[in-house]
């Protein structure tokens, strides 16, 4: 779909991406984006309509890629459980990586993720 110096790609997955955390769906969608990364394990970047916003509170937490952009925060709050920081997007990204600004991305080590 898009390159950035061949550092990155991104694809369409072609299989349904679900998001739960605690037992509660976070995200499902069949319009997941798969980023490449170069030296970095594959992200799935989900459209943020496709998420359910309502479990996830807005951070002060930033960050920054010299690839994609500034990408802001979100924690998950779900069945009395809290995961601090475990959803970021890029809301404006870089050139060649703008198929994610409407997009939201997923620590695997705090959701768990399934495809297919």
């Amino acid at each position: 779909m898009s390159t950035t110096k061949e550092r990155i790609s991104i694809t369409q997955e072609t299989e349904p991406v679900n998001v739960t955390f605690e037992g509660a769906v976070i995200a499902s969608t069949k319009r997941a984006l798969i980023l490449r990364e170069t030296g970095h394990a594959p992200v799935y970047y989900i459209p943020r309509e496709d998420v359910a916003m309502e479990f996830l509170l807005p951070t002060a937490h930033t960050s920054h890629c010299p690839y994609k952009g500034d990408a802001r925060y979100w924690s998950i709050s779900a069945g009395g459980h809290a995961a601090p920081n475990a959803v970021w997007g890029y809301e404006h990204p870089k050139a060649g990586v703008e198929a994610i600004a409407d997009c939201v991305a997923f620590y695997p080590d705090m959701v768990e993720i399934r495809v297919g």
